[in-house]
């Protein structure tokens, strides 16, 4: 698929059918994180596939976003390994990670599988109850699965400002 169309097409899926993601492409998925761009090459992100019932279960605990997605990727990055900006104000983690989940969502659409961005959940109650490592942030959760009949993009979607109202040139 040509970018531009993987960017224009993508949206955030809010109900899934039951089918499960092809292991190719969840591959596909997990390799385009895994080569995303991070501060100083720290690749500080951990990826967490949560496919069983139990983890779907805390996950449903956590959040009421899951929509019944099959796969559900955790997007955590290890707090201890990161780039702390000059200033020491800002670090690189929560920035990595978002650009791995990024690349991971785009090649979710590029994959012809459906995704949506979760961030309605308490981070350190979830990583408590899956049992992460403490060095271990979650940013994100994101759903992954097949669109069930008549599931689409929300009625504003395509509504987007225009350019030159998010951009300036200084």
């Amino acid at each position: 698929m040509e970018f531009k169309e993987v960017v224009k097409n993508r949206y955030s899926c809010k109900k899934y059918s039951d089918r499960q993601v092809e292991p190719e492409k969840l591959n596909a998925i997990l390799e385009a994180g895994r080569v995303a761009p991070t501060a100083k090459n720290l690749q500080e992100q951990h990826i967490y596939v949560a496919q069983s019932k139990e983890a779907l279960a805390k996950i449903d605990a956590a959040t009421p976003c899951r929509y019944g997605a099959p796969t559900v990727l955790i997007v955590a990055y290890d707090k201890d390994n990161v780039f702390t900006y000059p200033g020491g104000k800002y670090d690189s983690g929560a920035e990595d990670a978002t650009i791995v989940a990024t690349q991971m969502i785009l090649a979710a659409e590029n994959e012809g599988v459906d995704s949506c961005w979760l961030n309605f959940f308490d981070p350190d109650k979830l990583a408590k109850e899956l049992g992460l490592p403490e060095n271990e942030v979650i940013l994100m959760l994101m759903d992954l699965g097949y669109a069930a009949e008549g599931a689409g993009p929300l009625p504003n979607h395509s509504n987007r400002k225009d350019l030159s109202e998010t951009v300036s040139y200084i």
